[in-house]
């Protein structure tokens, strides 16, 4: 399994012939390395209805129709965008050909903002995900503040890797980012969701240096991990 990072919350796996894409946030995003006319993901799973997170889904899933896998009201609504979508919910799991899916609570919002027509679309509650495959197991907290059920999270799966937001003002700062690691007991742990925008600037070294007896790791832009 080939897991890669490609700026703010996007993360890539390949697993068991298939490419899946975390939040696939690539258009007006200054930090990642990819391009949208070179990714053909087969499976897209999103975090939350944030447009930093759905970003180029449409245009992603409508190449090879790709799976795109949400909470229901996410999944219901780019399904009516002609998608092909699988809704799950907020302790839900499903089994796909390529592992099975699960997802977890998380403290943030979730909506589309239509800044021209001061309107706002509800797109349900936000979710973390754990993926897991080739007996390994990822967690996307997605955007999320701290909270306590994190124990339970990596107790109940034991998790090789988790992916965690720092930049603070939006979603936990590195410091509360280091206390979710602690909780969760991953066997290695990656900053994410920093650095894109002026209000989420943060210097990942200080939660790595935060850690106490966890692994942490910063990745660039197009760094992977095999696990």
């Amino acid at each position: 399994m080939k897991v890669s990072f490609h700026g703010h919350s996007i993360v890539k796996v390949e697993t068991n012939g298939k490419t899946i894409l975390f939040d696939p946030f690539i258009t007006g995003n200054g930090q990642t390395d990819l391009k949208v006319q070179d990714e053909h993901p087969d499976v897209i799973i999103l975090t939350h209805g944030h447009s930093d997170h759905i970003g180029d889904t449409e245009a992603l899933a409508k190449k090879k129709n790709a799976l795109v896998i949400a909470n229901n009201e996410v999944a219901h609504y780019l399904n009516w965008q002609g998608l092909k979508t699988h809704p799950l919910h907020i302790g839900g799991s499903c089994q796909f050909d390529f592992g099975r899916v699960k997802l977890t609570q998380a403290f943030h919002g979730s909506a589309i903002v239509d800044e021209n027509q001061q309107e706002i679309t509800y797109l349900g509650m936000p979710a973390g995900v754990l993926l897991m495959a080739e007996g390994k197991t990822i967690y996307h907290a997605g955007d999320t503040g701290l909270f306590s059920d994190m124990k339970l999270i990596g107790e109940r799966h034991p998790i090789d890797l988790a992916f965690l937001p720092i930049g603070d003002n939006f979603t936990m700062g590195p410091e509360d980012a280091a206390v979710a690691a602690k909780f969760l007991q991953a066997k290695t742990v990656v900053p994410i969701h920093y650095n894109t925008f002026p209000l989420i600037q943060q210097d990942p070294q200080k939660f790595i240096d935060a850690l106490d007896g966890v692994n942490g790791k910063i990745m660039k832009p197009g760094d992977a991990i095999e696990l």
